[in-house]
C-alpha cells in the first residue's frame, strides 16, 4: 500500500463509520509511514471527516516539553489548522504537568484531548503501576496520578468534561492494582483493545463497571478485516457498535442511566 491507498481506504472506513459511530479515530503513523504524502493523506481525510459532521480524534501520543508541545496548536487546535481534529492523544511521561499549555490550547479552541493512563499493552503495566516516590501523588501509582491530574481540568464543569483518559479495555486482571476508578473520571475515556487485542464484552464490563456514559470504545483492525467493501465494513461497523453499546449498558447498571456511547 502506499499513501494514495491509505486515503481511499481511510475514506471507506470513513463512510462506513458515518453515522454509526460516536467519532473516528486516525492513526497517525499509519499515514507518517508515506512521509510528506501520507501527512497529507491524512489532511484530505480529516477534511471528509469534518465535512461529514463526525467527531475526529488523531492518535499522534504526543508529548514533550512545554516548549516541544506548544506547536500542536498550531498543528491540530487552531482555526486553519492543517490537521484540524477534535481531539488528539497525548504521553505525559515528560510529567503530566508538562502537558498543561497544550491542554489549554485545546480547550481554549473548543477542543479536547485523552491523555494516556492505562494503556491495552501488557508492557505498559509495570510503569504505570510503579508507585510514585515524590510529589503531590507520593505512594499511588503513576496511572493514579495521571488520572487526578486530568480530572482537575474537568472539575466545576457541569457534564463530561474535554480532557480525557486512555484506559484500555484489556487491563481488567490489574485495575485494581493502578488505584484508578474509571467510573469517578467525568472526562471521556477512550479505550482500544478490544477485538483484535483479546478484549471482549466481560472486559468491558470489568473494566468499566459503573461508568456514566463517557467511554469510546476504539475498534480499529477487527472491522477494516471486512473490507475493502463499503457494505461489508459497514455491516460490520453495525454489529460491533450494538455488542459494545450492551455491554457498557450492562456495565452501567450500578450507576446512573447511560447515554448512548459507541
Amino acid at each position: 500500500m502506499d499513501a494514495l491507498g491509505a486515503e481511499l481506504y481511510a475514506m471507506r472506513m470513513l463512510q462506513a463509520a458515518n453515522g454509526r459511530a460516536a467519532a473516528v479515530k486516525f492513526q497517525f503513523s499509519m499515514f507518517e509511514r508515506y512521509g510528506s504524502k501520507g501527512i497529507a493523506a491524512l489532511e484530505r481525510v480529516l477534511y471528509a471527516a469534518r465535512q461529514m459532521g463526525t467527531i475526529t480524534i488523531v492518535d499522534c501520543l504526543h508529548g514533550g516539553l512545554p516548549t516541544t508541545v506548544s506547536a500542536f496548536a498550531d498543528a491540530y487546535f487552531k482555526p486553519g489548522a492543517p490537521l484540524l481534529a477534535d481531539a488528539i492523544t497525548l504521553l505525559p511521561y515528560y510529567g503530566a504537568r508538562s502537558l498543561g499549555g497544550v491542554i489549554n490550547d485545546a480547550l481554549n479552541n473548543g477542543r479536547g484531548v485523552f491523555i494516556a493512563s492505562l494503556t491495552s499493552n501488557q508492557e505498559g503495566a509495570s510503569l504505570q503501576t510503579a508507585i510514585r516516590q515524590a510529589g503531590e501523588y507520593k505512594g499511588k501509582t503513576v496511572a493514579f496520578g495521571i488520572a487526578s491530574t486530568a480530572q482537575k481540568f474537568n472539575n466545576g464543569i457541569d457534564g463530561m468534561g474535554s480532557v480525557g483518559l486512555i484506559i484500555g479495555a484489556t487491563i481488567g486482571q490489574w485495575i485494581n492494582d493502578s488505584g484508578v476508578d474509571p467510573s469517578k473520571f467525568t472526562g471521556p475515556i477512550l479505550s482500544p483493545g478490544y477485538g483484535w487485542q483479546g478484549a471482549e464484552k466481560r472486559d468491558l464490563k470489568t473494566v468499566f463497571k459503573g461508568t456514566k456514559g463517557n467511554v469510546l470504545v476504539t475498534v480499529s483492525r477487527f472491522i477494516a478485516a471486512h473490507g475493502p467493501s463499503i457494505a461489508a465494513l459497514t455491516e460490520a461497523t453495525e454489529s460491533v457498535a450494538l455488542d459494545i453499546r450492551q455491554a457498557l449498558l450492562e456495565a452501567s447498571t450500578e450507576g446512573d442511566e447511560i447515554d448512548e456511547v459507541d
